[in-house]
C-alpha cells in the first residue's frame, strides 16, 4: 500500500529520499512543492527528475481530498464535507477574521468523547486521521479559496489529544518554515480533558494554546455534559491544568459553553470564579448550538452577558465568542450528521 506523503516531516522524508538511492535535499524540493505550492500530482514538481516522479509515484500517493459539500455562510464562514478517499467523511470550517483566515480542522473520523451538546456525538467513531490527512485539510482549503490560512483550530470533529502523536506531527509539520510555516503561537488544540495527555503536552514545549472544555465547574453537571469527567473528574483536571501553566508559562482557554437552567445562572458563575480564581487563564463563553435530539439549549443572551459580566467584574477575564455560519450548521459534526442521515 502506497504511503501518504504528507504525513512525513521534512526530516522523515530525507530519511525516505536516503532509502531509495536519492540526495536528501530532494526532500526540501518534494516538501515545497507540497505544502507551498500545493501541487495535486508528482508530474508537477519540475525540477526534480521523471525518473524521481516516477519513484514516488510507485511508493507514495498525495492524497488529495474530495470535496462532497460545501456550504457558504451569510457572514462568509465556509463548511466543508471532505471525502478521505476511504469511503469516510470529515468536516473542516473556514472562517474570515480582521487579522486573516482561521480553520477549524477535525483530528478523527466519529469520537469517543460522548459530550451531550456536541454534534459528533451519536456519529460512529472509525479511526483516528493521519498527519497528512490533518494537514490536508488546510491544503484543500487553500487550494480551494486561494487564500493563505494563518491560524489553526484543533476543533473539528474528534477529540485532539486522543490522537496525540498524528496531531503533533501534524503541528511539526504545519509549523516548518519549508512548509505552511503557521506559527505554533497561532495554533490552538482544544481537549475535553484527557488528562494524561494534558501532563503530555505540557512537556513538549511548542507555544500551541490549550483550550480546555469545562463547561461547568461541578462534577455531577460535567459528568451529565461530558462522560469523560467520569474517568478524569474536575479537580484532577485542574491539577493539570496548574501544572501546564507551570512548565509552559502560558495561559489556558477554558471553554465553557451556556446552557439555558443548566449551567448558566449566576450560583454557577460564582462556582466558576471560585475555581479558576489565581489561574493564568481565560474563559470563552460558547453560546450552545442546539443539535438533533440533543437535551440543551441556547442560554438568553441576557444571561450570557451577566455571567460574562460577574466573571470580569471578579478578575476573571472572559469574552462571548463570536457565532459564526450558525446558518449553515458550522458546529463541528452537525454537515457530517445531517449527510449520513441521507443515507
Amino acid at each position: 500500500m502506497k504511503r501518504n506523503i504528507k504525513s512525513f516531516t521534512l526530516d522523515e522524508l530525507k530519511d525516505e529520499m536516503i532509502s531509495i538511492g536519492e540526495k536528501p535535499f530532494r526532500a526540501e524540493q518534494i516538501f515545497k512543492w507540497i505544502h507551498q505550492e500545493n501541487v495535486l500530482s508528482f508530474d508537477e514538481m519540475t525540477n526534480i527528475s521523471k525518473e524521481l516522479r516516477e519513484k514516488l509515484k510507485e511508493k507514495y500517493s498525495i492524497n488529495n481530498f474530495k470535496i462532497i459539500k460545501k456550504l457558504t455562510s451569510v457572514d462568509g464562514t465556509k463548511k466543508y464535507l471532505f471525502d478521505v478517499l476511504d469511503g469516510n467523511a470529515i468536516e473542516s470550517v473556514l472562517m474570515e477574521y480582521k487579522h486573516g483566515f482561521s480553520i477549524c480542522v477535525s483530528s478523527q473520523i466519529g469520537c469517543k468523547m460522548g459530550c451531550k451538546f456536541c454534534a459528533s456525538t451519536g456519529i460512529p467513531f472509525v479511526r483516528s486521521l493521519e498527519a497528512g490527512e490533518i494537514v490536508e485539510q488546510i491544503l484543500a482549503v487553500q487550494r480551494e479559496e486561494d487564500v493563505k490560512i494563518s491560524n489553526i483550530v484543533f476543533m473539528g470533529i474528534g477529540e485532539p489529544l486522543d490522537n496525540y502523536d498524528n496531531v503533533i506531527k501534524a503541528i511539526s509539520i504545519i509549523n516548518n518554515p519549508k512548509g505552511l510555516n503557521i506559527g505554533t503561537r497561532h495554533i490552538s488544540i482544544s481537549t475535553s480533558g484527557l488528562v494524561p495527555n494534558i501532563y503530555k503536552l505540557a512537556k513538549e514545549n511548542i507555544q500551541c494554546t490549550l483550550s480546555v472544555s469545562l463547561h461547568s465547574s461541578n462534577n455531577e453537571k460535567r459528568s451529565e455534559m461530558m462522560p469523560v469527567n467520569d474517568a478524569y473528574p474536575i479537580e484532577k483536571l485542574m491539577e493539570a491544568c496548574r501544572e501546564y501553566i507551570k512548565i509552559t508559562n502560558k495561559r489556558i482557554s477554558f471553554e465553557y459553553a451556556l446552557a439555558k437552567d443548566n449551567n448558566d445562572n449566576l450560583d454557577d458563575a460564582k462556582d466558576l470564579v471560585k475555581l479558576l480564581k489565581g489561574m493564568l487563564c481565560h474563559v470563552n463563553l460558547i453560546p450552545i448550538n442546539k443539535i438533533d435530539n440533543g437535551k440543551y439549549v441556547k442560554s438568553t443572551n441576557d444571561n450570557i452577558i451577566k455571567f460574562r459580566d460577574y466573571l470580569n467584574d471578579n478578575g476573571i477575564v472572559a469574552t462571548i465568542r463570536r457565532e459564526l455560519g450558525a446558518d449553515i450548521s458550522a458546529a463541528c459534526g452537525q454537515l457530517r450528521r445531517t449527510e449520513l442521515k441521507k443515507e
